[in-house]
This record gives C-alpha cells, sequence and structure tokens, in this order.
C-alpha cells in the first residue's frame, strides 16, 4: 500500500458533512444553525508519508486549532472569532470550523507533524510499513488410534 495514490471516494450518495457543509440548493447562504463551516483540504501521499494541507486563514494555531486522531481519521476543528469592532461590510467567516478525513490504514500513536504557516495547516503523516505475508505451512500429524481406551 506504501507509494500507492490514495483512491478518491465516489458515491452516488453524499457523505454526510457535504450535506450540511455547504448552502442548500436555492437558499443561498442558508446553513442549520449546528453546521460547522467545512474547511478546504488537499490531501497527498509519498516518500513514506501522507501531507494534509488545510486553509485556515487568520488563526492563531495555539489557541484556535486542534486535531485528534482515532483509528484511520483525522479531524481538524478550528473556532475563529469576530472581532468587536463595527464593519460596513464582512465576508470573512466566523464560527466552527471542522473536517474529518479518513485514511487507508490506522494512524500512527507517534511521528504525527503539524506546522501553521501562512494561512494553511500542514499535517504529516507516517504510512504504515508494508506488512510481509506471515504465510506458513503448519504440518498435520496423523492421530495414533490405538491409545484411546
Amino acid at each position: 500500500m506504501a507509494g500507492d495514490k490514495m483512491a478518491r471516494r465516489h458515491s452516488h450518495f453524499p457523505d454526510f458533512n457535504d450535506w450540511f457543509n455547504r448552502e442548500f440548493p436555492g437558499l443561498p447562504g442558508w446553513r442549520p444553525g449546528f453546521a460547522a463551516h467545512s474547511i478546504p483540504v488537499e490531501m497527498t501521499s509519498g516518500e513514506g508519508q501522507y501531507v494534509l494541507k488545510a486553509e485556515l486563514p487568520g488563526m492563531d494555531p495555539d489557541k484556535d486549532i486542534s486535531i485528534t486522531a482515532e483509528d484511520d481519521l483525522i479531524t481538524v476543528s478550528a473556532e475563529h472569532s469576530e472581532s468587536t469592532e463595527d464593519k460596513e461590510h464582512s465576508e470573512f467567516r466566523y464560527g466552527s470550523f471542522r473536517r474529518t478525513v479518513r485514511l487507508p490504514g490506522a494512524i500512527p500513536v507517534g511521528d504525527v507533524d503539524a506546522s501553521y504557516a501562512d494561512g494553511v495547516l500542514t499535517i504529516r503523516i507516517p504510512m504504515p510499513e508494508e506488512h510481509t505475508p506471515t504465510e506458513r505451512k503448519i504440518p498435520v500429524k496423523r492421530a495414533d488410534t490405538k491409545t484411546e481406551a
């Protein structure tokens, strides 16, 4: 599996996040109140690692960004608070942002590296090592039928 490109998931049914992380048709700008904004991500693989990049402009990585990993899922969450100054016009997005990405294998406990620069969060996750087949032949012994009484 190491070095192979990740297969894109195509489905006739949208992911749960797809339903609630975008505008509903015919209702521009309307979103359910409980929905977090989706974080645009880019995923690549090669050189023994997966690299997940997430666009999170204007965030403070020490206070605003959280990353969790469980099994084969990595979740990026962020919170961007609106400033208190009066604005005549704003197209900035404020509130909660969240994105979960499934990897082809379990995420290792150590060696995951995250950095933030120029509004982009970069997470480097080592690929699991390829498992060598452990197939071996087990001999079958003939049972002694005379010893049973």
